[in-house]
């Protein structure tokens, strides 16, 4: 499992945010609606702003439910990370994203599809061998590039964590 661990200060993740149901396989047809609604020129906008780590665009889940149960609500946002200073446009969702630290766990493979996989070895088999927990914070997924024309791509998931 490729993954290291980052130390990050506080930063913002900016975008667009809704209200969507927890979906555990396959592709969330709500976040894609959502997704799919913006703009070709939106997501240029948000690219142009993401001036810090995580890069690129971002898939985030926040407010998720403790339990994570399957119909849950949770916040999505669709958006990209800012320093704290940065100036943000009118029409953007914010959050706030205190200072901490993160796993960041790097995957190759179609997505979702490798994405779930990665998450559910993160939980069988780094969690268990190694001295942290997650902690409240984003669940935020970094698309790095696009590997082929056939939904494969390179992303880097981001699990807030704290030392166990």
């Amino acid at each position: 499992m490729d993954t290291r661990i980052v130390d990050r200060p506080a930063f913002r993740l900016v975008g667009h945010a809704a209200r969507v149901p927890l979906i555990h396989h396959g592709v969330n047809p709500h976040i894609q609606r959502h997704i799919t609604a913006l703009a070709a020129e939106e997501h240029l906008r948000l690219k142009a702003l993401n001036n810090t780590e995580p890069s690129g665009l971002l898939a985030v889940s926040d407010d998720l439910h403790p339990d994570c149960d399957e119909g849950s609500e949770l916040t999505y946002l669709h958006g990209v990370a800012v320093s704290p200073d940065t100036p943000i446009p009118g029409g953007l969702d914010t959050i706030e994203v205190p200072a901490g630290i993160w796993v960041v766990i790097r995957t190759t493979g179609p997505c979702p599809r490798a994405l779930q996989k990665t998450w559910a070895a993160a939980a069988a088999e780094w969690f268990p061998f190694n001295p942290w927990r997650l902690r409240p914070g984003p669940e935020i997924v970094a698309a790095l590039e696009p590997t082929n024309d056939f939904g494969t791509a390179a992303c880097e998931l981001w699990l807030p964590v704290e030392p166990a």
